[in-house]
């Protein structure tokens, strides 16, 4: 038997929600003739619901207030001198399955690939990956000079699970531009002031002037992935989020603005892998919190809340591409191929700037991860893509 405590917390993290948005969000009709979804019954009736379920998560906050737990906390933070390792290890002896875990630290050489679903068993050699990845950056250096000449604005986000490799690529991009024009936007958590706003504002702050480039090291799609996972945003909050964010981000497609979305993918194995390496690093347990250890045990809520996210969000306008990241040299290689081939810049070395390849950058449609329903993603593609035929946009954008 459960006490109430036990009941009153589990609720709090998302476990025995009677909340229709704790599952995945159903699929709507396309509209013919516009390539737009229709909004689906479950979710108009989300409105109605809001009310209720507001009702029950201030009964579960005052229940778990009562008895010294707070909403949704971050685990406490362990003593000694690499505090992580004492939380993963609860997380994979309560929440990770034995198979994949042994798994894991079989997998003792790096080199080797542990996802049976990735295209490649080893990762580049890194004498490879360095020559390649300076010629890319020769090349990133003379698209700036382009944006600064031409005046362009360039918006980049880079999303992901933690621990898929979206800092690194980040770093490889921008570690030679001038950072004058170029930099990279990693905000923290809200104050008071910015939560009483509208909740775009403080992202719309950091939007690029002319002749600038704007890296999100996450960006306003925290409310899609940890805020509503975590019980960080109401369900009203959130749905007015999946309404608004199609719109938003059309309005600064037509403003001129060069809008980029990457999805890093990550399969379970690679996450707890770099998760256990990180851990007992002392140069890198700052990359770690309490709260992405948490999100360890919450791999299947993860994956429904990208599902609902990519398929609402996933459109004409601003279309998102997956990076499959196991191999970070890869990822991050392809990441900048994928921009560079795009954008039109001067003095283009086609033999450096070729395609990227397409078995590690895709549209969510040809990319996703195990455990995802590819029909959700094939279907969000078809309708997107009678958008993208109807309105005229180029090839590129439509991948």
């Amino acid at each position: 038997m459960k006490t109430k405590k036990q009941i009153a917390l589990r609720k709090l993290n998302g476990k025995d929600s009677e909340s229709p948005l704790a599952g995945p969000i159903s699929i709507p009709e396309p509209v013919a003739g516009n390539g737009h979804m229709a909004m689906p019954v479950d979710m108009v009736d989300i409105e109605k619901l809001t009310k209720k379920q507001e009702k029950k998560r201030k009964k579960a906050l005052k229940k778990a207030a009562k008895n010294g737990n707070g909403a949704a906390a971050a685990p406490p933070l362990p003593k000694g001198p690499f505090p992580m390792i004492e939380l993963i290890d609860e997380q994979v002896r309560s929440n990770i399955p034995e198979k994949l875990v042994a798994k894991v630290k079989k997998a003792k050489n790096t080199k080797f690939i542990i996802s049976s679903g990735y295209p490649y068993p080893k990762q580049m050699k890194g004498s490879e990956y360095l020559k390649k990845v300076e010629r890319l950056q020769i090349e990133l250096v003379k698209m700036q000079a382009w944006v600064k000449e031409a005046g362009e604005r360039i918006v980049m986000l880079f999303e992901g699970r933690d621990a898929a490799g979206k800092g690194g690529t980040i770093q490889r991009f921008t570690e030679n531009l001038n950072p004058r024009g170029a930099r990279v936007v990693a905000l923290s958590k809200p104050s008071d002031t910015e939560r009483g706003q509208w909740y775009f504002q403080r992202y719309i702050d950091n939007l690029p002037t002319k002749g600038e480039i704007v890296f999100f090291d996450r960006s306003w799609y925290n409310r899609a992935g940890v805020e509503h996972v975590m019980g960080f945003c109401t369900p009203h909050e959130y749905l007015e989020f999946m309404r608004q964010t199609p719109e938003f981000e059309r309005m600064l497609v037509r403003s001129g603005i060069r809008f980029y979305k990457f999805w890093f993918s990550v399969s379970r194995e690679e996450q707890l892998r770099r998760f256990l390496g990180r851990a007992r690093d002392p140069l890198k347990q700052w990359k770690l919190s309490p709260m992405d250890v948490e999100s360890l045990g919450r791999w299947d809520s993860y994956t429904k809340a990208k599902e609902a996210m990519l398929f609402y969000t996933d459109t004409a306008d601003a279309p998102w591409t997956i990076v499959r990241s196991d191999d970070k040299k890869r990822a991050r290689l392809n990441a900048i191929k994928h921009i560079l081939h795009t954008i039109p810049y001067a003095g283009k070395d086609l033999e450096v700037v070729s395609a990227p390849d397409p078995r590690i950058v895709g549209s969510a449609k040809a990319i996703y991860e195990h455990g995802e329903n590819s029909h959700t993603h094939a279907a969000s593609h078809h309708s997107h893509t009678a958008a993208h035929h109807e309105h005229g946009t180029p090839a590129h954008l439509a991948s």
